[in-house]
């Protein structure tokens, strides 16, 4: 499995929270070694479990207290975070652990799932916190492998097929016939952001086909779907970014937040910082993101 390397990056500025968080990618990394090695005994892997979840629910509870000795003002909502990985994430794969008796494979699952959400969670939810990173707006820019976690999370979810980051700077090449939209959300810390998606129309196709079935999707081949349907496609792609950037989203989109390509290239051109081209083997994905802050 691969690992996520610790890099200073991660770090917010606060000792406590910064050795915590090393801590546990020390753990997972020593876990993911252990996992790898099939003589490994099952018990082993779970006392190493239970002491990773253990420290980690330590860990929430650390930061917690320190959010609420500065009063922050986004501690509600972080909090939820922690609260909804310990109920429904842990959860959820713990089951799958004991109902495969420990396999490799879940075990691993599980891991990885810590990992990237350790990773997500401490560049967007934890560095916010002391305000790290915001300045204009957010940075995930550099961030492009978790970004590209999360895109890839969309894809099977929206178009049953995986994508691979094949640019990092896109500059608004032209993918054939594509369809494209816009959305904002709010952040903590009067953050607004906005992203701009395009789907290549074979792409869209694999999101109609699992939405109305092949038969009824063949039917819509070759002609502009109505703007209901492609909200339908793209509001799910929205809801699970949203998820990633743990943002509220301004409303749910509309028709005038689809655009044509001569809109989509208007849009473009105001500067998007994070400009990200996907590929797979049904088409092509774009992903663009700016931030800015909202005078109060």
């Amino acid at each position: 499995m691969e690992k996520i390397a610790w890099d200073e990056k991660f770090n917010i500025g606060v000792d406590v929270i910064d050795k915590a968080h090393a801590k546990l990618f020390r753990i997972i990394h020593r876990m993911i070694d252990l996992s790898d090695d099939s003589a490994t005994p099952k018990h082993t892997c779970q006392e190493m479990l239970k002491y990773l979840e253990t420290y980690s629910m330590a860990h929430f509870a650390e930061e917690e207290a320190y959010m609420r000795s500065i009063r922050y003002s986004g501690y509600a909502q972080h909090k939820r975070s922690h609260d909804n990985f310990r109920d429904k994430t842990l959860v959820s794969l713990k089951k799958d652990l004991e109902l495969s008796n420990y396999s490799p494979m879940a075990v691993q699952r599980l891991l990885g799932t810590m990992q990237n959400w350790l990773a997500e969670h401490i560049m967007k939810a934890d560095q916010a916190i002391v305000k790290k990173n915001v300045g204009a707006g957010y940075d995930f820019s550099s961030q492009a492998a978790l970004i590209s976690k999360a895109v890839n999370r969309a894809a099977q979810d929206v178009f049953q097929t995986e994508m691979k980051l094949i640019n990092t700077d896109y500059k608004g090449e032209n993918i054939g016939n594509g369809f494209y939209c816009h959305q904002c959300y709010d952040i903590e810390g009067g953050i607004r952001l906005r992203l701009l998606l395009g789907i290549e129309e074979p792409l869209l196709q694999r999101g109609l086909e699992k939405l109305y079935g092949k038969r009824r999707a063949a039917t819509m081949s070759g002609v502009r779907p109505a703007n209901e349907i492609l909200l339908r496609i793209f509001q799910q792609l929205f809801e699970h970014m949203g998820k990633f950037f743990q943002g509220e989203a301004e409303k749910v989109p509309d028709k005038d937040n689809l655009l044509d390509t001569d809109e989509f290239r208007t849009d473009f051109m105001k500067g998007y910082p994070c400009r990200l081209l996907f590929g797979s083997k049904s088409g092509y994905f774009i992903f663009c993101y700016r931030t800015w802050r909202v005078r109060k």
